[in-house]
């Protein structure tokens, strides 16, 4: 990084790199989508059918606990099923989040094609690449989609300024110690 460059990102920056990811992760995206929609309408179905099940049974029958008790019985049946429902749904929406979790953490690990490289690397400005760069820690591995996902948020939220006041800041420090040798 040289303290010289004081280019601010462009808007085409941004819209470059929401472009790349799209095409980068848009599988993974319809994927967890289609998940959770089929989920839902499955889920659904299994929920009537439970309730359903819950408002079928009839305690009228039951002699051995007496009146009271299958009066109590019949009368909280619906809370019961209720509550088991509640419950179920929350495991399986627990579960549910969790697999598009899995989802979504395997596609920001796919790497950046040659492709997608080369529009990054001739398209994207001076402080757009400062913010990719830093944002590519791992440079012994290949830039890849999370990488991607970083250097967006934190060109959006003013990284490249940071980083320029960042560099000029080392510059003055730098200059400051060689004057004191």
């Amino acid at each position: 990084m040289k303290p010289e460059r004081n280019e601010s990102p462009r808007h085409q920056d941004l819209a470059l790199l929401r472009r790349i990811l799209l095409k980068l992760t848009a599988t993974a995206k319809i994927l967890s989508a289609i998940l959770v929609v089929v989920i839902a309408l499955l889920w659904y179905d299994a929920l009537n059918r439970l309730l359903a099940f819950g408002n079928g049974i009839d305690y009228a029958g039951n002699r051995i606990v007496g009146a009271e008790a299958t009066a109590l019985l019949q009368r909280y049946n619906p809370y019961f099923w209720g509550a088991l429902v509640t419950l179920c749904s929350l495991l399986l929406a627990y579960l549910t989040w969790l697999a598009v979790r899995a989802i979504l953490t395997r596609a920001r690990l796919r790497p950046v094609d040659a492709v997608s490289f080369q529009q990054l690397s001739g398209q994207l400005s001076g402080a757009g690449l400062d913010v990719l760069m830093w944002a590519w820690q791992s440079r012994d591995e290949p830039l890849r989609a999370g990488d991607l996902m970083l250097a967006r948020n934190e060109l959006a939220a003013g990284r490249a300024a940071r980083l320029h006041r960042a560099a000029e800041q080392l510059a003055l420090l730098e200059n400051a110690r060689q004057r004191l040798q």
